[in-house]
């Protein structure tokens, strides 16, 4: 190795030095630079025995000198240590993966949204929607000639709460129709069901009513309504259940 040889020839100069006669300082000055007979450069040459910056050359010999006279040491190659972490890495990702998708599907599953029908059962979407359509209008038409229809309506057609709700929404139309001749027909123009869960539903309405006074002078005003009505299927037909007319 070229430190080898450089070390070597360094000892052989010290030597030469040692068995030499001492000279005095102006034969040193006067004699001319020569080259060691070994080919090796003087110590003092532009600094060519010595390391970078004036540094003894012992000094770069023992930085680059290896340590020990055996070969090398070598760690274990960079790309068999990083897979192993890569592999763990991509197992914990896959298990939280795991993890989060079993909870969605369970929460999916137990989202009483999710089991809402009313997009996919298509024949009994029809069938509450037709049957719901024409319960809206039967209650909520009322003749002054013809009180009783109105009530046969409301046993046909109401359960629950919305027999009450029923009452108090025409209690003001049923004390002045006598007296003005009242004709209130409802129509409904557009309805859509909102959620379809077995033998229940929920429906938004969408209505047309007219009020007619028919006394000695006729007058017609007109009104649009819309209301969410509750629906349950009982005795082989679909009834409301509750109306919400969104006002507290």
């Amino acid at each position: 190795m070229s430190t080898t040889r450089h070390l070597v020839n360094r000892r052989r100069r010290l030597a030469a030095v040692s068995a030499a006669p001492p000279r005095s300082a102006t034969a040193r000055e006067k004699e001319p630079q020569s080259a060691d007979p070994t080919g090796a450069a003087p110590e003092n040459a532009a600094g060519a025995a010595d390391g970078p910056a004036g540094e003894p050359a012992d000094a770069v010999l023992a930085v680059e000198e290896p340590a020990g006279d055996g070969p090398p040491r070598t760690g274990p190659p960079r790309h068999r240590i990083r897979l192993p972490a890569a592999l763990c890495a991509a197992t914990v990702l896959l298990g939280a993966f795991a993890a989060w998708s079993f909870t969605s599907a369970a929460e999916l599953r137990d989202d009483p949204a999710r089991q809402n029908t009313a997009l996919t059962d298509i024949s009994r979407t029809s069938e509450v929607k037709g049957q719901i359509t024409e319960a809206v209008g039967a209650v909520f038409s009322y003749s002054y000639a013809a009180p009783g229809t109105s009530d046969l309506a409301a046993r046909k057609h109401l359960t629950g709460k919305a027999v009450q709700q029923h009452k108090d929404m025409l209690a003001e139309v049923r004390a002045q129709a006598p007296k003005q001749k009242l004709v209130l027909t409802t129509t409904v123009t557009e309805s859509g069901v909102e959620q379809l869960d077995g033998d229940r539903a929920r429906l938004l309405v969408f209505a047309d009513q007219s009020n007619t006074r028919t006394g000695k002078e006729e007058e017609t005003t007109y009104a649009a309504a819309m209301f969410a009505v509750d629906a349950v299927h009982r005795d082989g037909t679909w009834r409301i259940a509750a109306i919400d007319t969104f006002t507290r």
